[in-house]
């Protein structure tokens, strides 16, 4: 028997609640008979949207991000409103949601984890085409703006460093590979 099928989690502890995670330390049994604590970071799901307009431009966001400090260059994207929740709703939602647009068509392009060691959130991304512009309808706390690139600028900016965010440089390069560009 494969030695990692033996870790079994013999206790979970919830240590805090938040806004769009909850905090856990895990009991772990570990195959040479020690147990560790382990911590576990929970969170509901996302999605996310890469974007084409019909001029081949992708919408990017850009909003402040507390966890680097700064201004990231992002895909749209959100929570989902409940674990039961299909993500594709949820990528349609803040499709129009961040950028103000609809699409014609959503189509799956991958699943992501963000964090493997320590978190269990999974990002759907989707690809979104036949866009028709509308209005944003920003939650209360969000400050962001939508920019269109060449798919060619946003290569660069993850090749220089630039775009750095997991789900952007997928959610990109996927899109690039899939279709050849």
């Amino acid at each position: 028997m494969d030695e990692m099928s033996q870790v079994k989690r013999v206790d979970r502890t919830l240590v805090a609640n938040g806004a769009i995670i909850d905090y856990y330390q895990d009991t772990m049994a570990l195959p040479n008979g020690n147990l560790a604590k382990w911590d576990l970071i929970d969170h509901k799901g996302a999605a996310a949207v890469v974007a084409v307009r019909n001029d081949g431009k992708l919408l990017m966001v850009h909003q402040y991000r507390n966890a680097p400090e700064r201004i990231t260059v992002e895909l749209p994207a959100g929570g989902r409103n409940g674990r039961e929740e299909p993500t594709e709703i949820t990528a349609g939602r803040e499709l129009e949601e961040e950028t103000g647009y609809t699409c014609g068509k959503l189509e799956f392009l991958q699943s992501i984890y963000t964090t493997v060691a320590f978190c269990n959130e999974k990002i759907d991304i989707y690809l979104a085409r036949d866009l028709k512009p509308g209005s944003q309808h920003l939650d209360e706390d969000e400050f962001l703006n939508v920019k269109a690139y060449e798919l060619s600028e946003l290569k660069q900016m993850i090749y220089d460093n630039k775009i750095q965010d997991a789900k952007t440089i997928c959610g990109v390069l996927t899109y690039a590979s899939r279709f050849g560009l």
